[in-house]
């Protein structure tokens, strides 16, 4: 990876150029990419220089928490194309009332999220988990293994590019695939498609509950002690949207009773998960430290997918028409 700041001009006249700051390491060919695009613009790249660039950068690529206490009065910032699909980290409301156009980077965790969904699932259902932990005591053990997922019923808590791709790869294991978002418009491997108002209808049904929201005002705090007192007691709930979409509080309790069977974890209320968590111990759990987007592919997709379509329409003075954010659904 280059740590670099990449300038088309002297730094005499840097001042006068248009800037694009990217706050993340990138390599050569990335950013020659971007500079191809932008031949008379200045470009800066890196997590360790951004910083000072941040005031008077047009375009951020990319986002840290700190970027909003750099912004100032006398911003020139129009455009903020993020290097995450959730958007709930960002000053929504600020940048909204700036003016400030929003772009994520949905999509690109499609493959390796869904993986990780069904590596959860299967750990789960065909005690991987259990075996893992017996092997490093060198315990013979048959774990009471019995469930198989062919067949099963699949719930799927938010159909975005994560749904769909999860829908598909259940249809290889012969699932029925509920799915759950805020219209009832078909979807291609989804066999019944509900609102988010219907939920608790769809819980009874499923022998698996996969969440994939993002975490809106609306999503914060939906799975509770009421949701999981819905779901099968044979039941296991994947969670890989945010973790303040569960009272985690209530899925302690419903692990410890026997509510649902167990759940396939990559996202909490705090994080790093406290050492003093329930969750880090229980046989019914596995846990993945908010790993499951993570790819080889990451910075291609964000920038050859995502952020040059984007850029292209931006600078012949049109609107990126990939992931605009929604201010007020906050996605």
């Amino acid at each position: 990876m280059l740590y670099l700041e990449y300038r088309n001009f002297q730094k005499s006249r840097c001042h006068s150029l248009r800037k694009l700051v990217v706050t993340h390491n990138l390599e050569q060919v990335y950013v020659n990419e971007i500079q191809a695009v932008l031949p008379d613009w200045e470009i800066v790249v890196g997590k360790e220089i951004y910083k000072e660039h941040i005031p008077t950068a047009e375009i951020i690529l990319g986002w840290k928490k700190d970027i909003k206490d750099l912004l100032g009065d006398s911003s020139t910032l129009k455009w903020v194309q993020t290097w995450s699909a959730g958007v709930n980290n960002l000053p929504l409301p600020t940048l909204h009332e700036r003016g400030v156009l929003v772009t994520s980077a949905n999509g690109v965790h499609a493959f390796p999220i869904s993986e990780t969904i069904f590596g959860l699932m299967l750990a789960l259902t065909r005690n991987i988990h259990t075996y893992v932990r017996n092997q490093s005591s060198k315990h013979w053990h048959h774990a009471g293994l019995k469930l198989e997922i062919h067949g099963k019923t699949i719930g799927i808590i938010g159909v975005g590019a994560i749904g769909k791709e999860t829908a598909k790869i259940a249809k290889a294991f012969g699932m029925k695939v509920l799915g759950v978002r805020n219209s009832h418009l078909s979807e291609e491997h989804v066999d019944e498609m509900y609102t988010t108002a219907e939920l608790e209808t769809v819980l009874p049904q499923c022998d698996y509950v996969v969440s994939t929201l993002p975490l809106t005002k609306d999503t914060k705090g939906l799975f509770s002690k009421k949701q999981f007192q819905l779901m099968k007691p044979d039941s296991f709930f994947i969670n890989i949207g945010r973790g303040e979409i569960v009272v985690e509080e209530d899925l302690i309790q419903a692990l410890q009773t026997g509510e649902i069977a167990g759940a396939g974890l990559d996202v909490f209320e705090v994080e790093p998960l406290p050492e003093n968590s329930p969750l880090w111990e229980m046989e019914n759990v596995i846990v993945t430290p908010h790993t499951s987007g993570s790819t080889e592919y990451y910075d291609r997709r964000v920038v050859e997918d995502i952020f040059l379509p984007n850029l292209r329409q931006y600078i012949n003075g049109e609107k990126p028409p990939i992931n605009v954010v929604d201010f007020v659904k906050g996605y």
